[in-house]
This record gives C-alpha cells, structure tokens and sequence, in this order.
C-alpha cells in the first residue's frame, strides 16, 4: 500500500529541489532520512518534512495498526513540477530595470512498503453462524 504527501509553493526552484530529489529516489526510507538529515542544502530541509509527513500518511492510512519500522518503507516516487512564479524588478543603470523571477515548485512524494501486510480475513462460515 502506498501513500502521498504534497509540497506546494515551496520558494525555490525547481532546479535545486531536483538535485536533492535524485540523491533520495528509490531509496529505503531510513536511509533517505540520513541522507537528507546531513546534505548541505536548504532543499534537504524541506525535503526531510515531506517524507516524514509521507510516512505518517502511510501509517494513518493503516489505521494506526501498522508501524512503518517494521514494514520496509520505500521511496516509490518523486516528481518536482515548476510552480508559479513572482516577477520583481530591480533598479539598472541609466534609470533601466532588470527583472528578478523568484521561482518556485510543487513536489509530489509517494512511499511504498515492501513487507505485505497481514490482512485478517474474516470467514463467511463466522459470519453465518
């Protein structure tokens, strides 16, 4: 089973984010969180947030039976989309002006688990009787 979590509007671009999102991609969950925990990027930072809210996600979907540990966690996706933009401008010389784009992104975070879940199947026999 698998869960989401979404990062919108982050203010920076989506250029930096995906450098930050290739080192994590199709890693183990742990793993990926050490590797945010000590990359040198402010995108490490926003990054880190997400996939510990992916995994809540998974483990609220479970319905609180579940513990993420024991169950393998794997990054399945992470797609970084361009958001809007803010246009500024800057003052130039000879009274012109330069434009300053502030970028920002989107990031879509999807966790997988690799370990089957233990379903309880309820018999119809049980329910007839």
């Amino acid at each position: 089973m698998e869960a989401v979590a979404k990062l919108r509007n982050c203010p920076m671009s989506a250029r930096k984010m995906r450098m930050v999102a290739d080192i994590v991609r199709g890693k183990k969950v742990d793993e990926a969180l050490n590797l945010l925990k000590f990359t040198k990027r402010e995108a490490a930072g926003w990054m880190e947030k997400l996939l510990l809210s992916a995994i809540a996600n998974w483990e609220y979907k479970q319905n609180m039976a579940a513990n993420a540990d024991d169950h393998d966690l794997f990054i399945k996706t992470i797609l970084v989309n361009e958001a809007g933009m803010l246009k500024r401008f800057r003052p130039a010389p000879h009274g012109r002006a330069h434009r300053i784009r502030k970028r920002s992104n989107h990031v879509t975070l999807v966790v997988e688990n690799k370990v089957p879940l233990e379903v309880d199947l309820v018999t119809y026999e049980d329910e007839e009787e």
